[in-house]
């Protein structure tokens, strides 16, 4: 966040559908427990009653005829909704906060993926986010030809994840440039590597952090994922 006036941090996941990101967001919050530290996980889009609502008309496969500013401004309402109940309310609860999604994804869905002018996006998830900003941003990068071996194996896909190969790639490329312009809050990690390997590097980029705020570990440490 930009001004320090809550107790926590704030985390967040980033990645193509198949990347690896919830696994690595979970990974994390476990390793969080582990040492100590009171934290909270949640999803994007959802999280929330209203948020969760959102989600399922987003990511229907029935609903191919959404257009590409429908999208945008529902995955925004779903934001405003879980940063109002959740986020805010948990950055004053908790050393971590960890997201599995912000708003780098509608930037580089809506934004780079489908073509919506850039200014339009800053300026609506500035406001939908509250203008909180992460503390931290791990993006998970793989190729797309990993990305889609990954979730043929995972059932089945969301509107989403039945967008063609092209789209995809855009967005890939959309966060690899997010991150490019944002070096001192994202951090990239390939997803081709290990699972624990790469936990460790995001534990000690978090550590390193938590150490820099000052918190120190809870008396009782506690997790939870929402």
């Amino acid at each position: 966040m930009n001004e320090k006036e809550t107790k926590g941090i704030f985390v967040t996941f980033e990645g193509i559908d198949g990347s690896g990101k919830s696994t690595q967001a979970n990974s994390l919050l476990r390793r969080v427990q582990e040492n100590g530290f009171n934290a909270v996980l949640f999803r994007e889009p959802g999280g929330t009653r209203i948020s969760e609502q959102i989600r399922q008309i987003l990511l229907n496969t029935k609903h191919t005829e959404m257009v590409a500013i429908t999208e945008v401004l529902l995955y925004s309402a779903a934001r405003a909704q879980l940063t109002e109940e959740m986020v805010i309310p948990g950055l004053h609860e908790n050393d971590i906060v960890i997201c599995d999604r912000y708003y780098d994804s509608t930037t580089a869905y809506q934004g780079y993926g489908r073509g919506i002018n850039m200014e339009f996006i800053n300026a609506l998830t500035s406001e939908a986010a509250n203008r909180i900003e992460p503390d931290l941003t791990f993006l998970v990068d793989v190729s797309v030809d990993l990305a889609e071996k990954r979730s043929s194996t995972i059932g089945k896909r969301d509107r989403i994840e039945l967008e063609s190969i092209e789209f995809k790639k855009k967005v890939i490329e959309g966060f690899r440039e997010i991150a490019e312009n944002n070096p001192n809050r994202i951090v990239i990690l390939d997803g081709s590597e290990d699972i624990e390997q790469l936990t460790d590097i995001a534990w000690n980029k978090i550590h390193t952090l938590l150490e820099k705020e000052g918190i120190e570990i809870a008396p009782e440490g506690n997790s939870e994922s929402i």
